[in-house]
């Protein structure tokens, strides 16, 4: 089977060609800039019409969550027109396509998790673009299945785990938001779900009824200080930097984008009909900073 994986440079793909290359006939192509801008429909008609996947993966996206709100029409451009422009061309292909989406599409409202039926409503710039990005995919391909994940981190690119390691090696101690709640999510366990789900979907027809939104990120909760005191525990029994934590409130710490005080999401609907369950959060936590302070 052949993965075309775009954003060939982001944590999701990534670990997707990471986790590929150890799979016997599997072929994970990641492709970015220039040669695939999804913001060019005809650059994407070409890669795919040269390439001739059997599933795509866009995990193309414009996440600077914050400077989203000073360029809406850039962030739209990527995670909404370019979605759409994806997914045409895996319609057009006759080939499914994963877009990876986030919690970010909800409000935060809510006091429990959230099942993929809760009514959307993002209060940011960029949790508006990837929403409409979500209904120009469902528009634009039949064969398509949504991921939702929120809380992403890998020992690549830009996340909050590897901030706070690097923050741990200044500072004694470090301020975290401790009432915002979600499931962090380890790429590699979502890069290895993703995967999962590519297999059975490269066989369904249209008729499938597994084609729709799903919810994939760490099995579990905690707060961004509940994170940070798990990075550092794991760090300092590795010999790796650690700080002491200080909770605070997230007015404490404030951003130019608002961010869901609630971002769990349920992953119950993505076990019952994919047979797909990412593992525990702590044990993401534990195998990235494993990766990050032994260096491998």
């Amino acid at each position: 089977m052949k993965l075309l994986v775009t954003g060939a440079e982001g944590q999701v793909a990534k670990c997707l060609q990471e986790a590929g290359a150890a799979v016997r006939g599997l072929n994970v192509v990641a492709v970015g800039r220039p040669r695939l801008d999804i913001t060019a429909p005809a650059s994407v008609l070409d890669a795919v019409s040269a390439l001739r996947p059997d599933v795509i993966v866009n995990a193309a996206a414009y996440t600077a969550v914050d400077r989203a709100e000073s360029e809406p029409g850039i962030a739209h451009l990527v995670n909404a027109a370019g979605a759409g422009n994806v997914a045409r061309a895996a319609h057009q292909a006759g080939v499914p396509v994963i877009h990876i989406s986030t919690d970010y599409v909800f409000d935060g409202s809510k006091t429990s998790a959230y099942s993929e039926s809760d009514a959307v409503g993002p209060i940011s710039v960029y949790g508006r673009s990837k929403l409409d990005g979500e209904r120009l995919v469902e528009e634009a391909a039949v064969r398509h299945v949504i991921l939702r994940t929120a809380w992403v981190y890998s020992p690549f690119g830009n996340n909050f785990v590897k901030t706070m390691l690097r923050l741990a090696s200044q500072r004694p101690e470090l301020g975290v938001v401790d009432d915002q709640y979600g499931s962090p999510t380890y790429a590699p366990h979502l890069a290895a779900a993703i995967l999962d789900i590519a297999q059975q979907v490269s066989k369904a027809g249209d008729g499938g009824g597994a084609w729709g939104i799903y919810h994939a990120c760490g099995a579990g909760e905690t707060t961004w200080c509940g994170l940070a005191r798990e990075v550092f525990q794991v760090s300092a029994r590795l010999g790796g930097p650690h700080a002491d934590v200080k909770p605070i409130a997230t007015s404490d710490y404030p951003t130019a984008a608002r961010r869901p005080a609630n971002s769990r999401l349920s992953g119950e609907k993505l076990r019952a009909v994919f047979g797909v369950a990412l593992p525990d959060w702590r044990d993401g936590v534990a195998a990235c900073v494993e990766r990050l302070v032994k260096g491998h």
